[in-house]
């Protein structure tokens, strides 16, 4: 059975740093493209970035460019994203996301709905 399960959050000071990391199961990640997404209170579920199959083409949201960072390995069956330099406004339940896309330059980090499978999200909180 297809499952992701994310880790790595927790509390961080701003300024800080965490790593989150997906673990996939009951499927063969070359198939999928890959996004992580975030959900604070009150607010809606958006896009914070997104990988290719093949992890030729990465895109972020505007509020995490050039602080966060997303990776895959597929042979390990794994998706993470490095977040640095972290701010208050980062904190939310993080969410990783499945898109079964084959394409090797394709990922959208705008589209939930284009992601059929999700985990069960991790807390990231980053206050002083």
């Amino acid at each position: 059975q297809l499952q992701l399960v994310e880790s790595g959050g927790g509390l961080v000071q701003p300024g800080g740093s965490l790593r989150l990391s997906c673990e996939a199961s009951g499927f063969t990640l070359n198939n999928y493209a890959f996004g992580w997404f975030r959900q604070a209170p009150g607010k809606e579920r958006e896009g914070v970035s997104c990988i290719s199959s093949r992890g030729i083409t990465i895109k972020y949201a505007d509020p995490v460019k050039g602080r966060f960072a997303i990776s895959r390995d597929n042979a390990k069956n794994m998706v993470y994203l490095q977040m640095n330099s972290l701010k208050p406004d980062d904190t939310a339940v993080y969410y990783c996301a499945a898109d079964r896309n084959p394409s090797p330059v394709l990922c959208d980090v705008l589209s939930l709905a284009r992601y059929e499978h999700w985990g069960q999200g991790t807390q990231v909180t980053v206050s002083s």
